[in-house]
């Protein structure tokens, strides 16, 4: 009976460490590509525009406590600078999240986790398609400026699955970025 109990302690304790080895060696690679996102997302400059400024001690930088949320739900923007004929082809809100021309008006995305308010209910495919095709979701809407998706876009299938692994990382945010607003209407001449 003992040799029994301890034969099958043994073998509980060895099945126990090979499943964290396993689950060890599975979680490095994982972990590794979330990292090279970081990398990524740090050097693509994604917090100049998805992280709302604030004034700080330096002057304006990202609010780091709302970070890649996107353009803050409570912020309203006042009506957009008449871009038509101007040679002043853009301009940006303060917060460096809201930015008008003749495109319209667009906001940038929350790209935290949350299920509701960012990329929570995307998949993978979905995200490395949305930046392929310049539509969000890979099929709606198209993504606009001052988004650089079309070189974004060329990142590598590896490149964006690490944007992507370390998107998932980060803590959720709930805040519903609003929609873009379309160009007004211009008379025609």
């Amino acid at each position: 009976m003992r040799r029994s109990v301890l034969a099958l302690a043994g073998l509980l304790i060895g099945a126990v460490a090979l499943t964290s080895a396993t689950l060890a060696g599975q979680s490095r690679p994982d972990a590794a590509r979330a990292e090279r996102g970081k990398y990524l997302v740090t050097i693509m400059y994604c917090n100049d525009c998805h992280t709302p400024w604030k004034d700080g001690p330096d002057g304006p930088a990202p609010d780091m406590t709302r970070m890649l949320s996107g353009h803050p739900q409570d912020l309203a923007m006042p009506p957009a600078p008449d871009h038509g004929r101007s040679l002043w082809g853009w301009s940006g809100a303060l917060t460096n999240t809201a930015f008008a021309g003749p495109w319209g008006v667009s906001f940038t995305a929350n790209l935290t986790p949350d299920e509701e308010t960012g990329l929570g209910r995307w998949t993978e495919d979905m995200f490395i398609t949305a930046l392929r095709t310049g539509r969000h979701e890979g099929r709606g809407r198209p993504i606009l400026p001052p988004m650089p998706v079309r070189f974004i876009g060329q990142a590598s299938d590896e490149d964006l699955r690490a944007i992507f692994a370390y998107l998932r990382t980060i803590p959720p945010i709930r805040n519903r970025v609003p929609q873009p607003i379309e160009p007004p209407e211009t008379p025609e001449r």
